[in-house]
């Protein structure tokens, strides 16, 4: 992966304001997020890899030539942690189109869920899916694009930072993916109320993985209606009630010195809500 030396940002997916502007295609993607100022793109595929191998190369050749940071969400059915086997064996095999796709994209981090501790212990959710993801590196270890896992919202699935940081521990290909409106949402709200809760996260995997994985970390940022049961739905950033707030995290990264690429996953406004957070990032003092 490139280091990049600022905090960069954009969408997951394409927002109502894309389809506003007359974009019809994913291939007009890198161009448009580029136009209106922001840097980064990520490739949805929760329902399945469904773009043909020429539109996946456009959107790539597109993003290089307008410098656009590309990543590729993998489909959601992925479950490291399946009681049954078969359910995991399929999760390799999509584990694979996804970096194949992505190495069409050209894009540098996939972000995988982790899976399932509804039926099981999370002991035996962490065993199945470190096993899992043991088998994963025989088929798929020679990529030299980061296979992300990412913090979940619902208190039944894997996916604790702390469980995320010990299943990467398994080999340097993987990654942590935080998406901090997950972690919110998991604890039923509050986890995030000033820039010290935020700078614990990058501290956190600084110390556990090494200071590269916490400096150009993938993140997701999403403002997350949820319940006692965790997350029930992502909102915009027009949200006052549910949080979290981004500003205390602008000022956790500047205070850091870390780079991450954060990626909105706003219900619809996601690249109106990845621009407001560059500003409220510029605001604070960042500098591109």
């Amino acid at each position: 992966m490139q280091k990049i030396n600022f905090p960069t940002f954009g969408p997951g997916g394409n927002s109502e304001a894309f389809a506003l502007a007359g974009k019809k295609s994913s291939t007009q993607a890198p161009e448009w997020i580029k136009s209106i100022g922001l840097d980064a793109y990520e490739f949805e595929a929760g329902r399945g890899i469904n773009a043909s191998e020429a539109v996946l190369a456009e959107i790539g050749e597109q993003a290089k030539r307008h410098g656009v940071l590309m990543s590729f969400h993998t489909p959601y059915f992925i479950s490291l942690s399946s009681v049954e086997e078969e359910k995991r064996t399929n999760s390799i095999e999509y584990i694979r189109r996804s970096l194949a796709a992505s190495e069409l994209l050209g894009a540098d981090t996939i972000v995988i869920h982790t899976g399932s501790a509804a039926k099981i212990t999370r002991e035996q959710a962490m065993k199945l899916a470190s096993d899992t993801l043991e088998r994963n590196l025989l088929v798929n270890g020679d990529t030299s694009i980061r296979m992300g896992l990412e913090t979940m919202g619902k208190l039944n699935q894997l996916g604790t930072l702390e469980e995320v940081i010990e299943l990467c521990k398994i080999s340097p290909k993987y990654h942590p993916v935080v998406e901090f409106g997950h972690l919110n949402a998991r604890y039923v709200g509050g986890y995030f109320p000033d820039c010290d809760s935020y700078r614990r996260i990058f501290d956190k995997i600084a110390c556990e993985l090494g200071d590269d994985y916490a400096y150009n970390l993938h993140c997701h940022f999403s403002k997350i209606e949820f319940t006692e049961k965790g997350e029930k739905q992502h909102l915009t950033f027009s949200d006052s009630v549910y949080g979290p707030d981004f500003e205390p995290l602008a000022e956790a990264i500047i205070r850091e010195g870390v780079c991450p690429r954060i990626i909105c996953e706003s219900a619809g406004t996601q690249s109106d809500d990845a621009l407001a957070m560059k500003q409220m990032w510029l605001s604070a003092g960042g500098k591109a």
